[in-house]
């Protein structure tokens, strides 16, 4: 596997979420020329960055499953990963709470369940505990599962990338897959708007779009039924009203855990996921709706009553990866296989959650199935250590003293609610991706997450934009290549900043 020149390659990711970017990182410790293609703007902008953050245990999933396999063996590695991609992780612990005492045999199945799947240190507990754990938390009984984590999952997927780029593997962002031809030599030419690339190898990671890229590859017996998930996003004052993940007893056949209450790294706290197939021709709308949203609002106060509007600052969506159809429901385990009919392409079919947890076995599995035929060789250059932007918030007041003294834009607060100085502003900006978009600025630097969103720094953060690198009015980007945050004319034909 040598391929050296400027579109071929000896494997390429089509996706950037967390799984495909996982993939490329495992792959870059052995010597192969990898590429990896993003139809938009910047990694993990998909169900990657779309979800709750959560590191689940293993305990939902059915026994002898990819699902359950995959995502036990997840938890137990994510903490070292995330040491070595320096991403927040935090073991918070996941309360699960029978509202009433017909519940508690979903307790005792979900208990016995993720016991056979390995997960350690599960109990059940009574009325009297939950409220000795959170004080503020309705409910007869609870699952207590200790080994529940919580992360950022957009900067997980970023560190992922970033650490992959820098062992070797390229990323073409704004690169959408239009056509897929395997020629008679093994091969795959994949052709985009303005590229053509060649491998000997196509590792699909699309997502919702992976039934798509199957069938542009002659596969035609894969099936994705996009089901959204809505949530709010409260402001970090909500914070002190819980401490673990606080989780219903799922009903299975609704294809999802329930609406439940995340607390996240950041110090906000979520209400989600909702759960509502839409359509297939559809698999990119993100809309929040106001009749879920009040649901949403309902559902979390049958179990903290303490919850209320006055915290809540944003909303967004997320879609799932479904194989189930609406009249099926629930849940089918993933698909990740080397195609028979076309040789050389591996498909991740319906990964849906836990995949942020699965994301590293996955792609440990994917690089077995090609090792095993090509027998790679160690690239001796691999380093697996990714350094993040210095949370200047977090530092004590003797370090920030010293950051100050070393760089003066330590000392200049360009998000006043999350306290982002000038410094890490400009960092996220020089990303090693080079994705500039005020989202991608936003999911690295915490900047516009405030109780404002960005009311008063994203203006600012233009400005910088403007100076560093000068941007005319119609390359401010919040997301896409048309998603311009500048409109309308002067006299001189542009708009002011």
């Amino acid at each position: 596997m040598n391929k050296n020149t400027e579109n071929q390659f000896d494997a390429i990711i089509v996706g950037a979420g967390v799984v495909g970017c996982s993939i490329a990182r495992e792959l870059s410790r052995f010597k192969v020329r990898i590429a990896v293609l993003e139809k938009e703007s910047d990694v993990g902008w998909g169900s990657s960055c779309r979800n709750s953050g959560v590191i689940h245990a293993g305990f939902n999933n059915q026994p002898g499953t990819l699902m359950a396999k995959y995502c036990e063996e997840g938890n137990q590695l994510f903490h070292s990963i995330a040491q070595e991609l320096d991403v927040l992780f935090k073991k918070t612990g996941k309360l699960v709470v029978a509202k009433n005492n017909s519940e508690i045999a979903g307790l005792k199945k979900l208990k016995k369940q993720g016991e056979r799947n390995g997960v350690k240190n599960l109990d059940i507990i009574d009325e009297q505990e939950i409220r000795k754990l959170e004080p503020n938390v309705r409910g007869v009984a609870a699952l207590l599962s200790p080994e529940t984590a919580i992360t950022s999952p957009y900067l997980y997927t970023i560190a992922l990338a970033e650490n992959a780029l820098k062992n070797g593997v390229h990323f073409y962002l704004n690169t959408e897959v239009e056509n897929i031809e395997k020629k008679s030599s093994g091969e795959f030419v994949l052709k985009t708007q303005n590229k053509q690339f060649i491998t000997d190898y196509l590792i699909n990671s699309t997502g919702v779009y992976c039934d798509k890229i199957a069938r542009m590859a002659g596969i035609d017996r894969y099936r994705i039924y996009p089901c959204r998930g809505e949530y709010y996003v409260l402001d970090k004052n909500a914070s002190s009203l819980m401490n673990h993940l606080i989780y219903p007893v799922p009903h299975i056949e609704e294809g999802g855990l329930g609406i439940h209450l995340t607390p996240t790294v950041d110090g906000n706290v979520l209400i989600g996921p909702s759960n509502e197939y839409i359509d297939t021709n559809k698999r990119n709308n993100y809309a929040v709706t106001m009749e879920v949203l009040s649901k949403l609002c309902k559902e979390a106060q049958k179990f903290l009553p303490a919850i209320s509007p006055k915290y809540f600052i944003r909303n967004y969506a997320g879609i799932r990866s479904k194989q189930t159809p609406p009249s099926q429901g629930g849940y089918r385990d993933y698909v990740i296989e080397e195609s028979e009919e076309v040789p050389n392409m591996i498909n991740l079919i319906g990964i849906e959650s836990p995949g942020l947890t699965a994301a590293y076995p996955i792609a440990k599995e994917v690089v077995a199935m090609i090792d095993k035929k090509e027998k790679l060789s160690t690239n001796p250059d691999f380093n697996p250590y990714r350094k993040g932007i210095l949370r200047f918030e977090e530092q004590d007041e003797e370090t920030k003293r010293k950051l100050v003294e070393q760089d003066p834009d330590y000392g200049e607060v360009i998000c006043r609610c999350e306290q982002v100085t000038k410094r890490e502003i400009l960092q996220a900006i020089d990303n090693p991706l080079g994705a500039r978009s005020l989202i991608s600025i936003k999911y690295r630097s915490r900047a516009m997450m405030g109780r404002c969103q960005g009311g008063y720094c994203q203006t600012r953060i233009m400005e910088l934009l403007k100076e560093k690198y000068n941007y005319k009015w119609d390359d401010f980007l919040l997301r896409g290549s048309e998603s311009y945050m500048l409109t309308g004319n002067r006299s001189n034909g542009e708009p002011a900043l």
